[in-house]
């Protein structure tokens, strides 16, 4: 399965409080500050819900 590789590039401050859920669900905690998830529907889904937040590269296998 392919991987993806979440950048957080602004700040969750003051954004509303499900965006900022979900910055910390992903694991995100400071600006730039990375992560690697599985590409999955339930992933992309929250990925779009912080499009403007977040910075998304796919890692290689």
């Amino acid at each position: 399965m392919a991987q993806l590789k979440i950048t957080l590039i602004h700040s969750a401050a003051h954004r509303l409080p499900k965006q900022r859920k979900i910055v910390e669900a992903l694991g995100l905690g400071r600006i730039n500050s990375s992560v690697i998830r599985p590409d999955s529907a339930a992933t992309r889904g929250a990925l779009f819900k912080i499009a403007h937040l977040i910075k998304v590269e796919q890692v290689k296998d």
